[in-house]
């Protein structure tokens, strides 16, 4: 009965012919040293402590949502993804600690390293001497000992082969701003953009691997448009492969079904339909794998892996965020609401560590674990970087009420997320600012305070630009920002009130050369009695637009003796539009 399903089920499965209706498509280097010792106590230079979390998340998949054309991004394959893969991470720690006490077998000499199993150890990694003796990962080590008697067994040490991985993952963002956990012994990057700091993609393959070696590591890697092919590339492709959009479907039609990151029973199931390859899967219809593996998994149904390694489906890159170099935490006995009694302890040690590094916090975050899992999160700015711990805890006055404690929280965390290195700055003796302790100044506390209770984008103050235009000589900053431009020591006379933007006038006489001699301006007839000028204004070269006309200012004064500040835009005969236009930009006190 079950030969007559399998024929059927493959009788169903025959390529047809694509149908549009049915949505058929066609065919830093110290540091991870440091982290690469064989106990496994990876660590941050200058960390106090830190938390690192990966969430994996599953679901299944109706036959309607796979049966139809998936939705594609902008572009989708224009992305770069690199794929690192650490065949030997394990024993390459373990060799990499023995060479370093002087215990190193020969190479010769086949070496397993085990982990517990339900029936006794089971290997867990091998040397290539054990590879070509026949021993075998996941055997059992009383029957690969009887297999070869001069097998030496030790123990694998696989949590500090995950920590030393997260340690990688921070390391490699020198090639690339993105990084994430790629499995257990693999890294994924996000190349974007970033291969040309390198001289190509290639290059950027080979400076790569020549760093890991030099920490006693054999990688292999790959580069392609999509997660799904750098994957299977670097574990099924050739030394450092380099994959174009265009090639896609051809360099991975060849590779095993196990290369769309799907698990054995399902590789052994798609095996059995005479499916063993992804370019005889691609030549499937899609409805009938959609119907096939309605019940799966999502990451093991073989129509989404597919469509994830061809970019027909997003597969977003989730990289964590460095972990805080300066970090502080409180574990409580029992449940509390309230976390303001701590939190004096807290600051003072955060603050003694950052003092110690002779550094300064600029962003301090106040995170609350509940005993019902969720986690609530408290940030507060400084506009210089600060270490005082009583400025940072008035900081927090007035936030405290917005934590829901729900029914209470057993772990408190302070970090400084964002820190800068702190210039003492020596007092003058004539006197000016008073500077603190921590090198700040009295106005950059009153500004934090201020910013922390009216937020900061409403804490800001007028800075000069560099701009001749009127309208985009000054413009607002942040309070403490530094100034961007500087005003000349020398420069014409300005209006006192500037006009934005600047009202037309009606002119009732003009003149040949010079202002108006009679304009009208907001219903009042003004007469020009006297002028000074033209100053001619012109945009900046980079911000110069075809139909950008010049300016020709005059200060006039009226019949009254009021003042103004007036232009004419544009020039009769320019090119640049019609007749010239005259404007008033400005009033003098």
């Amino acid at each position: 009965m079950l030969a007559h399903a399998i024929e059927a089920l493959q009788r169903a499965m025959t390529p047809k012919p694509a149908d549009p209706r049915t949505g058929d498509l066609p065919a830093q280097d110290r540091v991870v040293e440091e982290s690469f010792t064989f106990v496994g106590e990876p660590r941050l230079r200058g960390a106090i402590s830190s938390r690192l979390t990966d969430t994996q998340k599953g679901g299944r998949v109706g036959v309607a949502s796979c049966a139809l054309t998936p939705s594609n991004d902008k572009d989708p394959l224009a992305r770069r993804i690199t794929a690192l893969h650490f065949p030997r991470l394990t024993i390459n720690r373990w060799q990499r600690h023995m060479d370093s006490t002087g215990q190193a077998p020969p190479p010769e000499i086949p070496v397993a390293l085990a982990v517990e199993g339900p029936h006794g150890p089971v290997v867990h990694a091998t040397n290539r001497a054990a590879d070509q003796t026949s021993i075998h990962i996941g055997a059992r080590v009383v029957d690969m000992r009887a297999l070869c008697p001069e097998l030496r067994v030790e123990f694998a040490d696989v949590g500090g082969d995950q920590a030393a991985l997260k340690q990688l993952m921070l390391w490699v963002r020198r090639w690339c701003p993105w990084s994430a956990l790629d499995g257990p012994n693999g890294l994924i990057l996000d190349t974007t953009g970033s291969d040309h700091l390198w001289g190509g993609e290639a290059a950027m393959l080979r400076e790569i691997e020549g760093k890991l070696s030099t920490i006693g590591l054999e990688t292999d890697l790959a580069t392609a448009p999509t997660h799904g092919a750098a994957w299977a590339l670097s574990r099924f492709g050739g030394v450092r492969e380099v994959c174009l959009a265009h090639e896609l479907a051809q360099r991975t039609a060849p590779m095993p079904t196990a290369a769309l990151r799907l698990q054995g029973d399902t590789v052994l199931l798609l095996k059995r339909f005479g499916l063993k390859t992804v370019g005889a899967l691609a030549n499937v219809p899609r409805l009938s794998l959609a119907r096939r593996f309605q019940k799966a998994v999502l990451v093991q149904n073989p129509l989404l892996r597919l469509d994830q390694m061809m970019g027909r489906t997003a597969e977003p890159l989730q990289s964590p965020d460095d972990p805080p170099r300066f970090s502080v935490q409180s574990n409580l006995a029992e449940p509390v609401l309230d976390p303001e009694p701590y939190m004096p302890d807290m600051a003072q040690e955060l603050c003694a560590g950052l003092h110690a590094q002779g550094c300064g916090a600029r962003r301090v975050t106040l995170t609350i674990y509940r005993t019902d899992g969720d986690v609530d999160r408290i940030s507060v700015a400084t506009s210089q970087a600060s270490r005082d711990p009583a400025h940072i805890l008035r900081l927090f006055d007035g936030k405290l009420e917005r934590l829901n404690p729900g029914f209470g929280f057993d772990l408190i965390t302070l970090d400084a997320s964002v820190v800068e290195h702190v210039q003492l700055v020596q007092t003058r003796i004539e006197g000016g600012a008073r500077q603190n302790a921590d090198g700040g100044t009295e106005l950059a506390r009153l500004i934090d305070r201020l910013s922390a209770k009216f937020g900061a984008d409403n804490i800001r103050r007028p800075a000069p630009r560099d701009s001749h235009v009127p309208e985009r000589r000054e413009g607002w900053q942040a309070a403490m920002a530094p100034d961007g431009a500087s005003l000349p020591a020398h420069q014409r006379p300005r209006p006192l009130r500037l006009l934005q933007p600047p009202e037309d006038i009606r002119v009732l006489y003009a003149v040949p050369e010079g202002p108006p001699a009679q304009f009208m301006w907001r219903r009042l007839t003004h007469k020009v009695v006297r002028f000074e000028g033209p100053e001619r204004i012109a945009p900046e070269w980079w911000a110069d637009r075809p139909g950008t006309r010049l300016r020709d200012y005059y200060r006039i004064e009226d019949q009254n003796g009021c003042r103004y500040w007036l232009f004419r835009e544009g020039i009769a005969g320019d090119g640049r539009g019609g007749a010239p236009r005259w404007c008033v930009q400005g009033i003098f006190a």
